[in-house]
């Protein structure tokens, strides 16, 4: 009835007719009442469609501008109004010609510039590869519409708004909460803004102050579908699951199509425990915005938990048939082909990330993990002889290059390098400052063969961490780089806490079974080499060192069966001492005469070594 009422009175208008509503007849207007009667009517419906546009109410707003439109075709505020309705329902190319034509009419107005803006910003939500791409560049124009859009009104918050919202995107928060922050000096009721100045804070991890901003937006507007899920962000990050999930409901009933919505409410279900829940959340998030990377890394952690590693490997590559060149997807993939001992899968993914992303330390540590266990489970002479090592060595150089003060990449380095029988100073790199530090540390002393000052940096990392999940992911990384001891007490550690008894107890279970696996290749090894089948023994010998390289008796056993090696090559001479050296590292009680021997026998070995070298040479001097 309304609507038919509406209709009724502004064909009156237009016919030069007044309608009363009460009587529901038309009456004849004069000649000078006619034009003001209908600007007021159009004001009036403006008034009522700014105000459904602070309630959030956009379709209603975009019907009532539109009607203002249809009484008078130039009414720019009435236009901008109806592009900006439009924008904010995502119908971007109906909101950018409503827009260009009231700049078309004035070129100053300040609101549709800001407008503008606003639409450029909501084409990033879009899934669309060419859109992904020009990411930059649309950033930047929308920061010049809000550039002139302040420049013409200072005095506009909703252009500081749209200036602090493009400024977050391309990172700078800092300037960002400044925007927010004029924007609500000018306008102390704007509820957006303190929705865009809690989104800055929770990014930088200032929760507290996240945590106010929010809650006085939605003190403002209730209806503030974005604030309710900062809010629940916000609680997720501060471990109040219960709160969280209560916020993240109010925000999904109002606006139930937003992925990072429910990527926040899979994250509360996975904080207490509910994992189905989780995942079912994650799904859903990838189904709106299917290029959400977060969502698939979250499913990887939860089917990593379960020990369901292949799958998750599975989940990721079709992540990865989305987006390519992603190198946080790559990297897991390859983190968790190490954990399966693909070694070739995981080397692959590290160097596809290298090759897009030379400055990735994450990828560099990767693929030197992957190269430290091949080279224990191939011997490191033939992963050496290879064209791997050089090419290796020059991506974590170039990665070195862009990161010249980063400690983990030369630590990595120095880790390839040790590979090689360089000999390193770990000490004129300098001492680690952090976690990150002290384990890239570790695993170039475990290179070295330096078992206890590795033991001692693993220690201490385990001994700092206290979250579940920090403790967890030391154990992993100790379990995939072979530190058996590491990884046993990290587990241990992580089933005191609540929640992670069965998760330590699979990865307990992991340790056990390497442990035992090392246990039977030795065997076999031993067996192998007593029965004179020497190049089958040192195959054995390899696994036993790959699954534990800190058993003494392997490292030995090993030593002694390449020198009984036939012919005696210089390759097999030089993994002898590393191997002699290992043991001697590894078997703390063997009595000083014995080192003394050893030491003895290294250095005979040597010279053994380099002689074969030299007529190795020479012969293929006299051939040449």
């Amino acid at each position: 009835m309304k609507k038919r009422l509406l209709l009724a009175a502004s064909l009156s208008l237009v016919s030069g007719l007044l309608f009363n509503a009460t009587t529901g007849q038309a009456v004849a207007l004069t000649q000078s009442q006619s034009p003001n009667i209908l600007k007021g009517r159009i004001q009036t419906d403006i008034k009522a469609a700014d105000d459904l546009m602070l309630k959030g109410k956009y379709a209603e707003a975009a019907d009532l501008y539109n009607q203002a439109i249809n009484q008078d075709s130039k009414n720019v505020q009435a236009i901008v109004g109806y592009g900006t309705a439009l924008g904010k329902q995502f119908k971007l190319d109906a909101a950018d010609a409503q827009l260009d034509k009231a700049i078309q009419l004035d070129p100053n107005n300040a609101a549709a510039h800001s407008a503008k803006a606003m639409v450029l910003l909501n084409r990033l939500q879009s899934s669309n590869n060419t859109i992904i791409k020009n990411r930059d560049s649309i950033l930047q124009q929308a920061l010049q519409e809000c550039t002139q859009a302040i420049q013409i009104d200072s005095k506009s918050p909703e252009a500081q708004y749209n200036l602090g919202m493009v400024l977050k995107e391309q990172g700078q928060l800092n300037d960002a909460a400044s925007a927010f922050r004029a924007a609500i000096k000018i306008d102390g009721n704007f509820s957006d803004a303190y929705t865009g100045l809690g989104l800055c804070k929770l990014s930088q991890e200032s929760l507290a102050e996240a945590q106010d901003a929010f809650k006085h937006a939605i003190q403002i507007n209730s209806g503030n579908s974005t604030a309710h899920y900062g809010l629940g962000k916000t609680y997720v990050k501060m471990g109040q699951y219960d709160a969280a999930i209560k916020e993240l409901n109010t925000s999904l009933y109002q606006y139930p199509n937003s992925g990072p919505s429910r990527l926040a409410m899979g994250e509360a279900y996975e904080g207490q425990g509910n994992t189905v829940a989780a995942i079912k959340e994650y799904q859903q998030s990838i189904s709106i915005k299917p290029e959400n990377t977060s969502a698939y890394l979250h499913i990887a952690d939860i089917r990593e938990g379960r020990g369901d590693i292949e799958m998750s490997i599975a989940e990721l590559r079709s992540a990865l048939e989305l987006m390519p060149t992603n190198p946080e997807l790559r990297q897991r993939i390859g983190d968790e082909c190490l954990q399966l001992d693909k070694l070739d899968q995981a080397i692959k993914e590290y160097q596809t990330i290298l090759s897009t992303t030379p400055n990735s330390v994450a990828a560099a540590q990767g693929l030197t993990r992957a190269y430290y266990l091949k080279a224990q489970k191939d011997s490191a002479g033939a992963f050496l002889s290879s064209n791997d090592y050089e090419q290796a060595d020059q991506m974590i150089q170039q990665a070195i290059n862009l990161n010249p003060n980063n400690m983990e990449l030369r630590l990595a380095q120095a880790k390839m390098r040790s590979l090689s029988g360089k000999p390193i100073d770990l000490n004129a790199i300098g001492t680690p400052t952090n976690d990150g530090e002290r384990i890239a540390y570790a695993e170039a002393l475990l290179a070295q063969n330096k078992f206890v000052e590795a033991d001692n940096q693993m220690n201490m990392v385990i001994s700092k961490a206290n979250d579940p999940k920090q403790v967890f992911a030391i154990g992993d990384l100790a379990l995939m780089i072979k530190d058996l001891n590491a990884a046993e007490a990290a587990y241990n550690k992580a089933s005191t806490m609540p929640g992670s008894a069965e998760r330590a107890k699979r990865g307990l279970a992991l340790c056990a079974k390497a442990r035992e696996q090392a246990k039977e290749d030795l065997n076999m090894a031993q067996d192998l080499s007593m029965k004179k089948q020497l190049a089958s023994s040192i195959d054995k010998y390899h696994a036993a060192i790959y699954d534990d390289p800190k058993v003494w008796q392997a490292r030995i056993g090993l030593a002694k069966t390449l020198e009984r090696q036939r012919p005696l090559v210089s390759k097999d001479l030089r993994e002898a001492i590393v191997q002699y050296k290992a043991y001697m590292a590894l078997d703390t009680n063997l009595p000083e005469k014995e080192r003394a021997k050893l030491d003895k026998h290294i250095q005979q070995l040597d010279e053994k070594a380099y002689k074969l070298e030299m007529k190795a040479q020479a012969q293929g001097r006299s051939q040449g």
